[in-house]
């Protein structure tokens, strides 16, 4: 297990990297929000994300935004530790899409198990999750009509246009929205997409989904007034 530590306080994190590493799992430490992006960058791959909420140039809140904004690293667990235990840090560090909260003081034992236990979880859920239809649109040229819009594709530069408009995604978005195109009469669930988009479903999580979705609707919306995706309460999304 690869993990990136941001923690401004060089006690606490000493005590968990040592805690962490006997755990066999590799950890990488950054004491800033700026250390940390240099160190988010350069990674390969990680397991999971530690991040405390106060820091000296920003917050782990920052942190966890752009995390999951981004592409290379948006579906790592991320797992906040920190002095803040108000309600209301806890439930925002959750809606930014954090995976758990530790309010200090606390035990690096349990930090170790709530990781365990997030790891668990998300592979039990993709586990039992069917794959949607993993497209082949990527590598195809297509014009598809879905109610009154039409879609087009170019797979050579990995365009995509609606209504003759095209669109501005990342790799991610983009996979996402292959992947409903190519289940167009399908209501799918967060584990299908993620297990049609992602080559290691097992390390990523299913809830990293809303984030992508959320970001695709205003970028829709940038180009066209209906709503395109919609959210079935309970089920997942579908295209409208």
């Amino acid at each position: 297990m690869h993990i990136l530590l941001l923690e401004d306080d060089p006690a606490i994190a000493q005590t968990l990297i040592f805690t962490l590493k006997k755990e066999g799992w590799q950890v990488v430490w950054a004491n800033t929000l700026a250390k940390g992006f240099e160190l988010l960058h350069q990674a390969d791959e990680l397991s999971a994300l530690v991040l405390d909420v106060g820091l000296p140039d920003g917050t782990g809140f920052e942190f966890c935004q752009k995390v999951r904004a981004g592409d290379k690293h948006a579906f790592v667990p991320i797992l906040f530790l920190t002095a803040r235990s108000d309600e209301i840090d806890r439930i925002l560090g959750l809606e930014m899409g954090a995976d758990d909260y530790i309010a200090k003081p606390f035990s690096a034992r349990e930090l170790i198990a709530r990781l365990k236990a997030i790891w668990r979880r998300e592979n039990i859920f993709t586990q039992k999750s069917d794959k949607a239809d993993k497209s082949d649109l990527a590598h195809t040229n297509f014009t598809k009509t879905i109610g009154v819009h039409t879609w087009r594709y170019q797979a050579h530069d990995y365009s995509l246009f609606l209504n003759n408009q095209a669109l501005t995604l990342s790799k991610t978005e983009l996979a996402i929205m292959l992947t409903l195109l190519a289940n167009s009469t399908h209501i799918l669930s967060r584990e299908q997409i993620l297990a049609s988009i992602s080559d290691h479903p097992e390390h990523r999580l299913s809830r990293t989904i809303d984030s992508h979705i959320k970001t695709l609707r205003q970028k829709l919306g940038e180009v066209c007034d209906d709503e395109i995706i919609i959210t079935h309460r309970g089920l997942g999304y579908s295209l409208c």
